[in-house]
């Protein structure tokens, strides 16, 4: 399974970008895929899930900013951010993982298939 992001970049707080993740070698449907962040010395952290039912899960701290969705044939996975801040800033991965019992979204990812990473700068 491959994963790669694009579409990060530095904008002035208020101002959109969006993030694309192209995803080839598994069956699609097969897996939940999410788009997580992470900031140097930090855990990295959950954005947005879409389970294998197409059902999406936002942290509290992009609701109504962020929109993720997919192309009909789930090999395409975009991240829509708007209105962006500054605590935005950071590296953003997008991931295929499998749900695992007793375990977070994030957790659960650590197990699966991630990108490379695209950053993402606000500036306030």
């Amino acid at each position: 399974v491959q994963l790669v992001e694009s579409g990060g970049g530095s904008v002035q707080a208020g101002g959109s970008l969006r993030l694309s993740c192209v995803v080839s070698g598994y069956n699609s449907g097969d897996y939940c895929m999410g788009w997580f962040r992470q900031v140097p010395g930090k855990e990295r952290e959950g954005v947005a899930i879409i389970n294998k039912q197409g059902i999406r899960t936002y942290d509290d701290s992009v609701k109504g900013r962020f929109t993720a969705s997919q192309d009909n044939t789930k090999r395409i996975l975009s991240l829509q951010m708007n209105n962006l801040k500054p605590e935005d800033t950071a590296m953003y991965y997008c991931a295929a993982f499998q749900p695992r019992f007793g375990l977070s979204w994030v957790a659960s990812a650590e197990f699966g298939y991630w990108g490379q990473g695209t950053q993402v700068t606000v500036s306030s």
